[in-house]
C-alpha cells in the first residue's frame, strides 16, 4: 500500500479536555508519524503520515475512542509528500 499523508480538522468541544494527548496515546499503536496542535480559532490540527491502511486505521480509532462524542465536525485533506517526521508530536 502506498505512503499516505492526511491533513485533518476537528471541531467540537476538542481543547481543553485532552485531546491531543489521547491523539499521541492512539498513535503509539499505529505505525504513523505526524503531529496535533490546537488552532486559535477552537479547532485541533492533525497531521499523518504513513502506510495509507495504517493512517486509514489510525483516524478511525480516533473517531471510535472516547474523543469521538466530542467531535462535532471533521474536515480531512490529502496531504502532498513531504518530509517525515519521527514519532507521532504534540505541537504547541
Amino acid at each position: 500500500m502506498p505512503a499516505s499523508g492526511r491533513q485533518v480538522f476537528y471541531e467540537g468541544r476538542v481543547q481543553g479536555v485532552g485531546f491531543r494527548y489521547t491523539t499521541r496515546q492512539i498513535a503509539k499503536g499505529y505505525d504513523v508519524t505526524g503531529w496535533v496542535k490546537n488552532l486559535p480559532d477552537g479547532r485541533v490540527e492533525l497531521q499523518a503520515r504513513g502506510d495509507a491502511d495504517e493512517v486509514r486505521a489510525f483516524l478511525e480509532a480516533i473517531r471510535a475512542s472516547e474523543l469521538g462524542s466530542l467531535i462535532k465536525g471533521v474536515q480531512e485533506h490529502e496531504m502532498a509528500p513531504g518530509l517525515v517526521s519521527k514519532g507521532f508530536e504534540i505541537v504547541f
